[in-house]
């Protein structure tokens, strides 16, 4: 079923045209009239969906690190590094995009005070481990097997990192953290609305392809690889 929809091009061309959607519509849409914020709330299509589409991906990644623990099927692996691996791609742009935001609105391109930055930062360390550990094993069996139970600790490090530790924070600059508006109150806007959701769904998208296609290479590669 899986292997059915990697192959499929709908959800490409769905892609495709929210992608477009979002870079184009998106710097054209009316605005909210925001102090301080002004024109950098466009951000939001771009910056949030990032980790949203991060989120997916580490997701997916765990899920199929369990069921390749359940089977020891190799391809199993396969997808799940290769979904961590556009993931931790993901998680980079949305720190990046919102290092930017950040010197728009905040002034700095990081505030070392600000929670939410460092916990999204020890994050994407925590999923660097990942990475390294699969690089330090030669036999592919030992490799799948370590990288997919560190993979669970990974992901639940990762979703506390970035929805519980920020939290519980008494104070922070970001939106949503210490006492802070959050982004609903804006997305009451019906014009930021139209933008945002069919973004998240277009990053998202963007994920899932660019993971399919380091999937595939990668087992190109292994067929290659058998051959010789």
């Amino acid at each position: 079923m899986f292997e059915k929809i990697l192959y499929q091009n709908w959800w490409r061309w769905t892609t495709i045209i929210l992608l477009l959607f979002t870079c184009i519509y998106g710097f054209w849409v009316k605005i909210p009239q925001l102090p301080i914020l002004e024109e950098s709330i466009r951000n939001l299509f771009f910056h949030v969906p990032m980790w949203f589409s991060m989120m997916f991906l580490m997701l997916l990644s765990l899920i199929f690190s369990l069921v390749y623990l359940a089977n020891f099927q190799p391809k199993y692996d396969v997808y799940a590094a290769n979904f961590a691996k556009v993931g931790f791609f993901m998680g980079t742009l949305g720190i990046l995009t919102g290092m930017v935001w950040a010197k728009v609105t905040w002034g700095a391109w990081w505030v070392f005070a600000e929670v939410k930055l460092n916990a999204a930062a020890a994050a994407l360390l925590v999923y660097s481990a990942y990475f390294i550990l699969r690089s330090s094993f030669n036999d592919p069996e030992s490799k799948a097997k370590f990288s997919a139970v560190y993979s669970i600790f990974a992901f639940v490090m990762f979703m506390v990192l970035i929805n519980v530790i920020p939290r519980l924070a008494t104070s922070s600059l970001h939106p949503g953290n210490g006492g802070n508006p959050g982004f609903n109150s804006y997305d009451l806007d019906n014009h930021l609305r139209l933008v945002f959701y069919p973004a998240v769904f277009g990053w998202i998208g963007l994920g899932f392809w660019l993971s399919s296609q380091l999937i595939r290479m990668d087992f190109v590669k292994r067929k290659i690889d058998d051959i010789d």
